[in-house]
């Protein structure tokens, strides 16, 4: 059994990404990654084409195996980092303890990929829109096999492996798993030939491909890792926003002038900023001409709950839309308490001064 293993990491930046100011990542010239097009992908739909470099192998190795990089940049704001190594074992047992990846100097891989986006971070910092340094990635691992002696169908394959299988993405030794646990981790299974299988998990993927080619596929499960990493991220940030605005409502501290409309525009703004974050996020995936990749998104997008993230920042949206109302109301209501005393004092002045004159 040969093959390689991804390990995927999505780093959220920036609010955006400028890529048409990028020229160089690493001293590399940047390439527009794109997969490789079928003749079921329909000609006239645009696809989304994120700046990428390849670079050579780390300086350390990953089990005796040179370890290779493929950066993507994205728009989004997403630094994603792909470290692939090659392997040939006997069993998908054998694979079991490559969820757990160190260098051969000690180091974890995903501390090494963090390390390698912050150097890239400070390189495009100028190209962001409110950069925000890297900190823990969505991470995610894929298994692809290229090469199966004997094997001519994969799918009669997976039924003969099934077990070893679900064990293998599930991190766990698949003689205790219960058969109900198993057929939890394959329901998520996709084929389009008797040479190809993908089947999906929270943590790990396997992708089977007797042909070679795997990247249409990996490039899908990046863009739905990706996805989820901005959703977590916004998700943080309405939380953090919302808390903030809870407490100013509860202190009152919405004075009439001044910071109140530093208040309100900041709202405005943050609001805005959001709804055209999550928009995008959710509309990086519409190039799926292609049904097959486009069923194995699907899959990924219900594997990680990525609707039930949207429907979370929607609701928080929302919950942003009614402060705003509130504070604006607020602000309105003590404007005009303050304008009718105004109006009082100054009729009171103007009785005060008329019967003054009088006398």
């Amino acid at each position: 059994m040969k093959g390689e293993i991804w390990y995927l990491y999505a780093f959220d930046v920036a609010n955006e990404i400028i890529t048409a100011q990028i020229t160089s990542i690493l001293g590399q010239k940047p390439f527009a990654y794109e997969i490789r097009e079928h003749s079921t992908i329909p000609k006239d739909i645009p696809l989304y084409r994120p700046l990428a470099v390849e670079r050579p192998g780390l300086s350390a190795q990953l089990d005796g195996r040179p370890v290779r990089t493929l950066i993507r940049v994205y728009e989004v704001g997403v630094i994603t980092i792909a470290m692939r190594v090659d392997f040939d074992r006997a069993s998908l047992r054998d694979l079991l303890p490559c969820h757990q990846a160190k260098l051969n100097d000690g180091k974890a891989l995903d501390e090494e990929a963090r390390e390698l986006c912050l150097e890239i971070y400070e390189q495009l910092k100028p190209c962001m829109i409110r950069p925000t340094p890297p900190n823990v990635p969505e991470a995610y691992t894929v298994f692809c096999v290229t090469e199966l002696e004997g094997v001519a169908d994969v799918n009669q394959w997976l039924a003969a492996e099934r077990r070893n299988v679900a064990g293998l993405l599930a991190e766990t030794d698949p003689t205790s798993m219960s058969e109900a646990q198993v057929a939890e981790v394959l329901r998520l299974e996709r084929s389009y030939e008797k040479t190809d299988l993908v089947v999906i998990d929270w943590d790990a993927a396997l992708v089977v491909d007797l042909t070679g080619y795997v990247e249409d596929v990996l490039y899908v499960l990046e863009l739905a890792n990706l996805q989820l990493e901005e959703f977590h991220a916004l998700d943080r940030t309405l939380d953090r926003y919302l808390n903030r605005a809870y407490e100013d409502l509860e202190k009152r501290a919405i004075p009439l002038f001044g910071l109140s409309t530093n208040v309100l525009r900041a709202l405005r703004r943050f609001r805005v900023d959001l709804t055209k974050l999550a928009d995008e996020v959710t509309h990086i995936t519409k190039f799926l001409g292609d049904w097959h990749l486009a069923r194995v998104y699907v899959s990924a997008r219900e594997r990680f709950y990525l609707d039930q993230w949207r429907a979370s920042v929607e609701r928080r949206l929302a919950q942003l839309d009614q402060i705003y109302s509130v504070v604006h109301s607020d602000i309105y209501e003590q404007r005009m308490f303050w304008l009718e005393i105004i109006i009082v004092i100054l009729f009171a002045i103007d009785i005060l001064v008329i019967l003054f004159y009088r006398s």
